[in-house]
Order: structure tokens, then sequence, then C-alpha cells
């Protein structure tokens, strides 16, 4: 399953991943607000790499 995916593929998700841990870490030790920024850009990164997919498509 993972040979599909390309080495863009992986970075891009591990740094979605790490976003959501860091925000999750920052809400809990009392920073929300800095939280919520660093979670608004777990969607962004994921929507990143879909407008890569669908570049690459055609």
């Amino acid at each position: 399953m993972l040979k599909k995916f390309t080495i863009t593929d992986k970075l891009l998700f591990v740094s979605a991943f790490l976003s959501l841990i860091f925000s999750e870490i920052l809400f809990f030790e009392g920073n929300e607000n800095q939280a919520i920024f660093i979670g608004l850009w777990v969607p962004s990164i994921l929507a990143f790499g879909i407008y890569l997919k669908l570049v690459q498509k055609q």
C-alpha cells in the first residue's frame, strides 16, 4: 500500500501529522490561540497535497 505514495506524499503527510501533534501539545500547555493557529495548517497542508496530485495527473 505504501508503494503508491511518492516521497512528496509522505513528506506532506508527515508534516500534517507533526502539525497536528504540535497543535495538541500547545493546546494542553494552555496556549489555545497558538494551538488553533497551528491546527489550521493541517487541512491546508493536506489540500496542497491533493492539489499536487491533481496537477500531476494532467
